[in-house]
């Protein structure tokens, strides 16, 4: 059975909205969930997700929200922490880490972190069996390819091609995807452009996909009201989930 991972933005539009929508989508067909942390200038990150990243810090977003999401959400489903490594960095990762997984996270998704800078925290990590999630991408060589899947946890996060979440750019990840399983046993999920209609192509040869800006893009409708968002985000799971193993 391949995976899902489903991205939502913490504390937007509020809190409670964050936890019902994450409990809801544990029960639509997510088996990750990747709770975001608003960041002010999220750079891997496509205009939808940099969007809800703004909301949420105007509406006052402060990370004790995202603990307290986790302490709600983190018992019932998988749950990673994603974020730009300033946010996780103030908190003092020598206390957060420990702190993470007291509530159940289980790791964190750090994009603006090169492997070599990541491999500083790998004791701290490995000590609270918690994941570092790492990246690979299309402008990888082989060699370092190599070296970053060479002991990463849970799974790889395959970055489908060269830009920003959400812009659906079709690439043949054949030979990439290839090239990643040579080096490891370690499920790999592909990340960018995943959407209803990509999901199939996208997750051919890959254990899973990560599913960010289709479910943003429900969120800030304004139009629908908070249970119709989670509907919409529910329905889009059982839809994904489906297209992944069909």
């Amino acid at each position: 059975m391949k995976k899902l991972v489903a991205y939502i933005t913490s504390g937007y539009p509020q809190k409670s909205f964050s936890i019902d929508l994450a409990l809801a989508l544990g029960e639509s067909g997510v088996d990750t969930l990747e709770l975001g942390v608003p960041f002010s200038d999220p750079v891997a990150d496509g205009p939808l997700i940099e969007k809800a990243n703004h909301k949420a810090l105007e509406l006052g977003f402060k990370f004790k929200d995202l603990l307290e999401i986790s302490k709600e959400v983190a018992p019932h489903v998988d749950t990673l922490w994603m974020g730009y490594f300033n946010s996780f960095y103030q908190q003092d990762m020598d206390k957060l880490i420990p702190l993470a997984r007291e509530l159940g996270v289980n790791g964190l998704i750090i994009p603006d972190v090169p492997h070599e800078e990541a491999l500083t925290y790998k004791n701290l990590f490995d000590t609270n069996n918690m994941a570092n999630i790492s990246f690979v991408a299309p402008t990888d060589t082989e060699a370092r390819i190599k070296e970053i899947v060479s002991d990463a946890k849970k799974f790889i996060y395959m970055v489908a091609y060269t830009g920003i979440t959400g812009s659906g750019t079709a690439e043949d990840l054949q030979p990439f995807l290839d090239s990643i399983k040579k080096y490891t046993p370690t499920p790999v999920y592909v990340g960018f452009g995943v959407n209803a209609k990509t999901a199939k192509a996208k997750v051919e040869g890959a254990d899973g996909v990560i599913v960010g800006s289709a479910y943003i893009d429900i969120l800030l409708k304004e139009q629908l009201t908070y249970s119709q968002k989670i509907k919409e985000c529910s329905e889009l799971s059982k839809i994904l989930k489906n297209e992944i193993n069909s």
